[in-house]
């Protein structure tokens, strides 16, 4: 017991934040990010001796925080509570804490990024933010190299038109 404690310490020091910043990037919302990250962190407990090495601690950690996040989104919640809030909240104005977000979120480049659909938007935040390999962003993501760099190209594309003075709602498809 007292093994799996200390791996799961030293995990969550070492990979905490950014498995935070990789959820929240997923969901955009820090309440279910915190939710999402101590589901991660609680599997990763669980697991820890079915950790086999076969790919780094980190492609694995994440691998896990993105199976949580799509877990979350299948869900019956999801599915039925969550678009009733969102038009709620949007009917009522912005809330303290889209305004700050706005705030935290006042990079262009990052707002940009935040627009992409989850697909591409989750390869440019493990390539750039987090500095994965294409090896690992493919561990992570269970796709093949291949299918990374094609993404990449897409998402930078995209991003470029956006920049460039495209609106960033035109004619994106997922």
């Amino acid at each position: 017991m007292s093994e799996e404690r200390d791996a799961l310490e030293r995990l969550m020091r070492e990979y905490g934040r950014d498995v935070w910043n990789y959820v929240f990037a997923m969901v955009r919302d820090r309440h279910l990010a915190d939710d999402l990250v101590q589901e991660t962190f609680l599997k990763v407990y669980r697991h820890w001796r079915s950790f086999r090495g076969e790919c780094a601690e980190r492609t694995w950690i994440f691998r896990i925080a993105r199976n949580a996040v799509y877990d979350y989104r299948r869900s019956a919640f999801w599915r039925k509570v969550l678009p009733v809030a969102v038009v709620a909240r949007r009917e009522a104005g912005p809330s303290a804490e889209q305004a700050v977000l706005e705030r935290e979120l006042a990079n262009d480049a990052w707002r940009l990024v935040m627009r992409l659909p989850v697909k591409y938007r989750e390869v440019i935040v493990l390539f750039a933010h987090h500095q994965l390999s294409l090896q690992e962003i493919a561990d992570v993501l269970g796709i093949s190299v291949g299918t990374v760099k094609s993404r990449l190209f897409h998402a930078r594309r995209k991003l470029t038109e956006w920049k460039g003075g495209r609106a960033p709602d035109s004619g994106f498809r997922s």
